[in-house]
């Protein structure tokens, strides 16, 4: 029995000298940076020691090839990969696409081999400009007729993995440095999933699967449920029964996707009903629609967790749905589905006790990041994760000086192309990555990366404001 509890003590010290073999990925969004303070997210609101990656969404697509989405994304790319100087470990990758993006895009880009090229040379190239590790693709959804998709998209995409796995290993080879990596957001419904997907094909290119457990009730149902429930409901019948989190890890895995590959969903943010009759309130109660905007996210239907906590504290009646493993609440019409700290934890020892690789969160800026609206310090869920998968960085040193988040409206520009015709194509010589004023137009700003000089400007009737980096009222 003693050399028992001694094998199992090295056994733990040695795990915790190695550290955690799961994985936590994270999505930072860049709208967030729109959202009113003080919910306004930016690249230097990421805590650098708490996620193994980080996916940056989303960029976009130009005939065929890569590009920035947001008028700032190059001087967010700088600031985003820059968090890589605290955290060595830390990995940062790219996504393009996303559900807004639709599908007409990606459609078109593996529909050849000469365009699926285009893409992938100018992936690499942005990737290497900008100093990301790797890719993610979010399409939602290859294969859907519903969204747009033809049927041969779902073959087409395991041929652009595989030309695009080839070519990475190829540029690393060339160029003496790590391999790009390479992992998809994909769906978890079973049908989209049979529809879209080569699973034993995508596991063997991509270095992250990240399903999407969450969205699995909403507002578009008609009647109130969970939006990432653990398990099927008592209640759950038909086609429902497959829309919760077990059957859709458990459905990959068994259609031949590596466990280890597997990233589960986790959704820091809830999904709001409208009640038909406010004495009618449990688990399938009818609907007159979805709820309001919240304040900060400003999406009918959807709640950020920290918007979620300040609905908790309006006596809002809490139920923890046990079967399913997550909590819902309701105030009058008003009800939400959602995760709490409790569901985020047991969802992470069921993942650990399965054997999958680990979490993925939708999105950082909807935690209670600065720890202002929960009550349970900054990024709470976050922590439940990273505490719960036994993550930690021993080397990573949080930085302690912040940029002043965008409180205002965006400049608008065209892409920017480096500015010379002025006399003032020098001005970022020497100057760190970030926007500066232009001292002759009040209007007018440089955009400074990697020593080049962009000239831009702020929408009519508004100035750069150097407090805040952004363009402001005058």
């Amino acid at each position: 029995m003693n050399k028992l509890l001694l094998l199992t003590g090295l056994v733990l010290l040695l795990q915790m000298q190695l550290g955690s073999s799961f994985k936590l990925v994270c999505y930072f969004t860049n709208w967030a940076q729109y959202y009113p303070a003080p919910a306004t997210y930016m690249p230097d609101n990421v805590d650098p020691c708490m996620c193994t990656h980080l996916i940056y969404a989303f960029a976009t697509m130009n005939n065929n090839q890569i590009a920035p989405f947001e008028w700032n994304d190059p001087t967010l790319y700088a600031s985003f990969n820059a968090l890589k100087n605290y955290n060595s470990e830390l990995k940062t990758l790219l996504s393009v696409g996303g559900w807004n993006y639709g599908t007409s895009g990606f459609n078109t880009m593996v529909s050849s081999s000469e365009n699926r090229q285009t893409f992938i040379n100018s992936v690499i190239k942005f990737l290497r400009q900008y100093d990301f590790d790797g890719l993610d693709i979010d399409w939602e959804y290859p294969g859907d007729s519903d969204r747009g998709s033809p049927p041969q998209t779902q073959q087409q995409f395991s041929v652009l993995l595989q030309e695009m796995h080839e070519a990475f290993v190829q540029e690393a080879s060339q160029s003496n440095k790590p391999r790009l990596l390479m992992s998809a957001a994909v769906s978890a419904g079973k049908s989209t999933i049979q529809a879209g997907y080569q699973i034993p094909q995508l596991s063997k290119y991509l270095d992250l699967i990240n399903v999407m457990t969450y969205d699995l009730r909403g507002s578009w149902e008609g009647f109130t449920g969970e939006d990432s429930p653990l398990f099927q409901g008592p209640a759950d019948q038909g086609g429902y029964i497959y829309f919760n989190v077990d059957y859709a890890m458990n459905f990959w895995k068994d259609n031949g996707a590596a466990a280890e590959k597997l990233m589960v969903g986790f959704p820091a943010y809830g999904r709001t009903f409208t009640l038909s009759n406010p004495a009618n309130n449990g688990l399938g109660a009818p609907i007159s629609g979805a709820g309001p905007a919240a304040p900060y996210t400003q999406e009918a239907g959807f709640m950020a967790y920290f918007e979620i906590c300040d609905f908790l504290k309006q006596d809002a009646t809490v139920v923890w749905n046990s079967p399913q493993a997550v909590p819902y609440a309701y105030k009058g019409s008003q009800w939400i589905g959602y995760d709490n700290q409790k569901s985020f934890q047991i969802k992470a020892e069921w993942l650990m006790k399965n054997n999958f690789g680990g979490a993925m969160v939708w999105a950082l800026p909807l935690d209670d990041f600065s720890g202002k609206f929960c009550g349970q310090g900054k990024y709470p869920l976050m922590n439940t994760l990273k505490s719960t998968l036994g993550i930690s960085f021993p080397n990573c040193k949080t930085p302690t000086i912040t940029v002043a988040p965008n409180t205002a409206q965006p400049a608008t520009a065209a892409a920017p192309t480096a500015s010379g015709s002025d006399g003032n194509s020098g001005f970022c010589v020497g100057k760190g990555n970030g926007l500066y004023p232009n001292p002759k137009n009040k209007s007018g700003f440089f955009n400074c990366l990697n020593g080049h000089t962009y000239q831009e400007s702020c929408q009519t009737g508004l100035v750069f404001d150097s407090s805040c980096n952004c363009c402001n009222w005058a």
